[in-house]
């Protein structure tokens, strides 16, 4: 978890790859289920079209079948949910089914001031002018309200660990197994 421009899709790659674990985000399986044509693809895609969130019964069908593939069944890394606390329900939910349980949650934190120029540079460097200041801003706040009951969730089940995410990509990676492994013992 971490809010937008913390660099957790960058993460969730490098970490899988070290971990030899696919890395599962909500993201990828909503351009998957959409390209594919799926029932479910094509469900979120009237609701992305529209520039709204994808609503948590579908996300979590999709989530559901991703982690039901085989290549999850020794592991895996979740990139972007659960995002709601329902979805947190549901997801303890999946991984009883499937006899998973959640080893850790890694929250990358950072200034937000940080990360709103990070995201200025990304924008001006991708072209996408739909993401002003003020958007940006907005984006970081809905983050923070809606994650952090979560994050207090997580802590409270001794799950949660927070890692700061500013820095070089491996430097940070280097953080959160740092961090990781002080949980195993």
């Amino acid at each position: 978890m971490g809010p937008p421009g913390a660099g957790k899709g960058t993460q969730a790659k490098v970490l899988a790859d070290r971990l030899g674990i696919p890395a599962v985000s909500t993201g990828d399986i909503f351009r998957a289920n959409v390209k594919e044509e799926t029932a479910l693809g094509l469900e979120a895609k009237r609701y992305m079209d529209a520039g709204n969130y994808v609503p948590d019964e579908v996300t979590n069908a999709m989530v559901r079948d991703r982690l039901s593939e085989a290549d999850a069944g020794e592991g895996f890394l979740l990139d972007g949910y659960p995002r709601t606390l329902p979805q947190v329900g549901t997801l303890d939910d999946i991984l009883a089914e499937h006899g998973h349980q959640l080893d850790a949650v890694v929250a990358l934190t950072a200034d937000p001031e940080v990360l709103v120029d990070r995201m200025l540079r990304r924008a001006k460097v991708d072209g996408r002018s739909d993401d002003s200041e003020e958007v940006i801003r907005h984006r970081q706040e809905v983050y923070t309200a809606e994650t952090k009951p979560l994050l207090r969730v997580y802590d409270q089940r001794g799950l949660l660990v927070e890692v700061d995410g500013v820095g070089e990509i491996e430097e940070v990676s280097e953080r959160v197994l740092a961090a990781l492994k002080t949980l195993e013992g």
